[in-house]
């Protein structure tokens, strides 16, 4: 075989290696697959609907492939704007809620927490650290911007700016749970 017919064959080889590698065929995952089938992206999410029925706690949990946020509501029909940030302000005064991570997501519950009476619903111990996310891939700090004209203001520090989602969930009984997961990874 001469060698400019050896050339043309190790070329055709390696641009088929190349072609199915850019396909997905050459084994493994192709570039394009979602981290757990996460295919959430990273844009503001937002559901408009506005309840009078309080914000009664904040709870969070770890997942093998995000880490969750949840808001629980007396009543049901709570929405939210859910939103990457540069800084989480705080409603009403626009001062700046510190938080620790590399990213920040600034979370709107669109229910107050308050009652008819303006008597706290949701009293944490510590409004810098509403929950306890020690040893969470995403999550570095929870904490409560505050409650003003009917909608009340979390700041979520996370470890970079990766999907998330948000949506509602109803119950136990006659309320409500605003969910927000953060994906470990992309």
């Amino acid at each position: 075989m001469n060698k400019s017919r050896m050339t043309g064959k190790l070329s055709a080889t390696l641009a088929a290696l190349a072609l199915a590698a850019g396909l997905g065929l050459a084994g493994g995952p192709p570039a394009s697959a979602a981290y757990c089938g996460i295919t959430w992206g990273s844009t503001a999410k937002v559901a408009s609907t506005y309840t009078s029925h309080p914000i009664t706690n904040v709870r969070s949990g770890r997942h093998a492939c995000f880490d969750r946020m949840v808001v629980d509501t007396k009543g049901r029909g709570a929405g939210y704007r859910v939103a990457y940030v540069h800084q989480v302000r705080q409603p009403g005064s626009g001062f700046v809620v510190p938080l620790r991570g590399g990213a920040r997501l600034s979370v709107t519950v669109l229910a107050p927490a308050y009652d008819e009476y303006g008597r706290a619903t949701y009293r944490p111990a510590d409004r810098r650290n509403l929950v306890d996310v020690t040893g969470y891939s995403t999550f570095r700090q929870v904490a409560l911007a505050g409650s003003f004209e009917g909608q009340t203001t979390f700041g979520l520090g996370v470890r970079a700016r990766l999907p998330m989602r948000a949506f509602v969930v109803p119950g136990p009984g006659a309320g409500s749970r605003v969910v927000i997961d953060v994906a470990h990874r992309w």
